[in-house]
């Protein structure tokens, strides 16, 4: 009588046993696969909502705006140099004002030449 509960017990811990192990890890099929994801290669992730900009299009168009309002700057600066040299005698050294804005220039067109790179 010992040896038939025994041999019961082992039965029934044998088969909870085996109900209870996932099927991925004894790796079998999924009985219900999930449907694929409607993602295009080279995507991380879905778009949360189609109607909203993408990170990278908000960052160029912020780029853009940057890069327009430091062309206003550098025509504005141009200006005042053209004014500055037209008022001046073309024979006389140019002033220390002039050459900084020159250079101002200079730094601003280098500036927007890379941020228009990218």
């Amino acid at each position: 009588m010992q040896e038939s509960r025994r041999s019961l017990l082992r039965t029934i811990a044998g088969a909870v046993a085996a109900f209870s192990i996932p099927t991925s890890a004894i790796g079998g099929q999924d009985p219900f696969p999930k449907p694929p994801s409607p993602m295009h290669p080279g995507e991380d992730e879905p778009p949360a909502n189609p109607n909203a900009k993408s990170p990278t299009k908000v960052r160029l168009e912020e780029n853009q705006k940057d890069i327009k309002k430091d062309i206003e700057k550098l025509f504005d600066l141009a200006s005042q140099l053209k004014q500055q040299i037209e008022k001046t005698d073309a024979t006389a050294v140019l002033s220390l004002a002039m050459v900084k804005k020159a250079e101002e220039i200079e730094r601003l067109a280098r500036q927007i030449k890379e941020r228009a790179k990218g």
